[in-house]
């Protein structure tokens, strides 16, 4: 078989009566009463199975749901079915495992353009530990391995980067490769002025896109919660705001360094505080560098909302991780809805916007606005916290037969596709993170 980069360059002879096992990332809410509350990610998945089943391909399908400790019925991927069901078309199975002899027999008697759905590989300890066995087992039921999961992809587990070493070959997903290539148009060649906005509540979450994005951006505006380990850096009064003391120095190095390489970079002029961490707390307008003892900063002020829309409207390409303040409360949420509005609207105008982390993800669909940006990314969400790790992890990607591992290390240079040299983290690290 010639070598194969994405699930698209597969044809029907390569796959007529194989058995291919699709990681795909349905990691989808759900309620109390085990229904879906948001469907996103099953949808995003579409696309790949369809391909795979109309070339007449068995679908093993693979995923995590939540973080479950063992076998946890809350977590199981049964309340799915129905809707991948309706979605393909198709009666989807349901196994009771992910691996095991129920499993094989399964996937033995799948028809040609059927689907099986596994158990949450999670259930088993050994997926994160990205097991050689538990991954031999998982790859013993199929003859090729896609990976579509691009939520995940920073996450070397067995079923993620394990499995690739037992199926061939080993291609991305629709999903994955939009990803990607999206990402890597953006970054590597963006229209310029290409602005960053860069919010959350902890500096240390965010250090690795910020360092990342200095070398690139020509603007970084920063909001959230981390803005106050800055202002404390700059020896202003914070109240009781949320600082890192241990990330002061870190601070002060990130605005010289913006300096250095030319970069505009803008804080908060002003800031909404609270006189507690609560939805209904007493709440005004005070400057962001002068909050008063007792009160807290928890969303960017209407000066700031300002001045970032202003500077947005110069830019050509913007990319948002991470919201400007506590936008789960109402009260708290305008400096987020605000940058979303704007957003939406220099989108309309040409500008290339893209949203990536899943607070970011979150304030915008909240906002009905999803479908206004150039690109929203299914990456990321509360459970990553890649950035914030000592040792980077590390993303098994699949563009050729052989395994391509991509270290998140600010310096390494990959090779993402062909004739493109991008950085690591400057590709994966704002998504995922």
């Amino acid at each position: 078989m010639a070598t194969k980069r994405s699930v698209g360059t597969l044809s029907e002879a390569d796959l007529k009566g194989k058995k291919v096992f699709l990681r795909a990332d349905l990691n989808v809410p759900l309620d109390d009463s085990q229904k879906i509350t948001d469907d996103t990610r099953i949808r995003a998945s579409v696309p790949t199975i369809k391909f795979l089943m109309e070339k007449g391909a068995k679908v093993i399908l693979a995923s995590h749901l939540g973080r479950p400790k063992g076998v946890t019925p809350k977590y199981s991927l049964k309340p799915l079915v129905p809707r991948l069901s309706e979605l393909l078309g198709v009666n989807v199975v349901m196994a009771n495992d992910c691996i095991g002899e129920e499993v094989q027999k399964l996937a033995a008697s799948l028809p040609d353009g059927g689907v099986l759905l596994l158990e949450n590989v999670r259930f088993y300890k050994e997926e994160e530990k990205n097991d050689p066995e538990f991954a031999k087992k998982l790859a013993s039921v199929a003859d090729l391995y896609v990976n579509d999961a691009f939520g995940t992809a920073h996450r070397a587990h067995a079923s993620t980067e394990g499995v690739t070493k037992y199926l061939k070959p080993a291609v991305a997903g629709f999903l994955m490769q939009k990803e990607l290539d999206y990402l890597v148009g953006a970054v590597a060649n963006p229209k310029k002025p290409f602005a960053a906005i860069v919010g959350g509540s902890k500096v240390s979450t965010k250090i690795g896109v910020i360092e990342s994005l200095l070398a690139k951006v020509d603007i970084l505006i920063l909001g959230g919660g981390m803005i106050f380990t800055f202002y404390k850096a700059q020896g202003h009064a914070v109240g009781k705001s949320l600082v890192e003391e241990d990330k002061l120095e870190l601070a002060t190095s990130l605005v010289e360094k913006a300096k250095s390489k030319g970069v505009s970079l803008l804080l908060p002029t002003d800031v909404v505080v609270a006189d507690k961490f609560d939805a209904n707390a007493e709440s005004k307008i005070v400057p962001a560098s002068s909050i008063p003892d007792g009160w807290m900063g928890l969303d960017i002020g209407p000066d700031s909302i300002k001045t970032f829309s202003e500077t947005l409207d110069t830019t050509k390409t913007v990319i948002w991780n991470g919201p400007m303040g506590v936008f789960e409360f109402e009260k708290f949420a305008a400096g987020t809805d605000a940058i979303a509005k704007k957003l939406a609207d220099i989108t309309a105008k040409g500008v290339t916007t893209i949203i990536g982390g899943g607070d970011s993800v979150a304030a915008v669909e909240k906002a009905g606005l999803a479908d206004k940006m150039s690109h929203i990314s299914t990456g990321g969400g509360r459970e990553s916290g890649a950035a914030g790790r000592q040792d980077p992890p590390r993303c098994p990607f699949l563009l050729d037969d052989k395994r391509i591992n991509l270290t998140l290390r600010r310096h390494e240079t990959i090779r993402v596709v062909p004739g493109t040299n991008v950085h690591a983290m400057d590709v994966l690290y704002f998504a995922v993170c």
